[in-house]
């Protein structure tokens, strides 16, 4: 129960990574309030794990600040927000890529974590703690050919990670990042250009453990950065990738 009684938002809650991190907090005690645009999938996730839920889209302004809104006249204070909500473009060139492409990759990547900061970070500083854990990849170490954008939206959050970690530091507000390497979520076939056993093949031959990152592997390593365990722990950027980048 290394999470118990702490009230944790989660976004992008519904599938993938998100989900995985949500069960196994939900296993260690915390109590969680999911979130994610996907009503019916939220309301799934939610009840198999007898969790709190509010439906938003991330990349909006108001619908963050009706999220943030909800939680402290709820809640009263949040321990932990994990900025999990996240989106790719399929791979092409990057002159290929639309500006409607660009914008919503961007969007929701990046500018969901500065309403992160502009609607949760100023009770976070006046109660002097909190934790903030975003999901960037291994994409903004390590980038990949034909996901030029996807690439430096993951590039921007490592480095928005690293100076959140430096000004929260004095309120006691740590701020942390886990880079998964591609994993078996809803956007994988997204991130190859397909789903074909050869394009697989070439995907795993980059990864030396030899296998793709599960939201199991994801929830163990957040539970970590989340806890008290790690209370010496701010600036990182923890790679669950097998091996991608060394």
């Amino acid at each position: 129960m290394r999470l118990k009684d702490k009230i944790i938002v989660i976004t992008g809650a519904a599938s993938g990574f998100g989900k995985g991190i949500a069960k196994k907090f939900s296993y260690e005690g915390a109590r969680l309030i999911l979130v994610d645009i996907n009503l019916n999938l939220l309301k799934k996730v939610s009840k198999s794990l007898s969790q709190d839920y509010f439906m938003a889209d991330v990349s909006n302004s108001k619908q963050f600040e009706s999220l943030a809104k909800y939680v402290y006249s709820k809640y009263k204070i949040l321990d932990v927000i994990v900025n999990n909500a996240g989106i790719t473009h399929k791979p092409k060139p990057m002159e290929n890529v639309t500006e409607k492409e660009f914008e919503k990759v961007f969007n929701v990547n990046a500018k969901s974590v500065y309403f992160c900061g502009k609607y949760f970070v100023p009770k976070m500083k006046k109660f002097k703690k909190g934790v903030i854990l975003n999901v960037a990849s291994t994409a903004g170490l390590s980038p990949r050919p034909k996901l030029n954008w996807y690439n430096a939206s993951k590039g921007w959050m490592i480095t928005a990670t690293k100076t959140m970690a430096v000004e929260l530091a004095p309120y006691k507000v740590r701020v942390n990042a886990l880079a998964p390497v591609a994993g078996k979520t809803p956007l994988l076939k997204s991130f190859m250009g397909g789903n074909t056993l050869k394009k697989k093949q070439a995907f795993l031959s980059t990864i030396p453990i030899g296998r793709f990152s599960t939201p199991q592997d994801m929830g163990n390593a957040a539970c970590f950065l989340c806890s008290d365990e790690a209370d010496m722990i701010t600036g990182s950027i923890l790679e669950v990738d097998g091996g991608r980048c060394i």
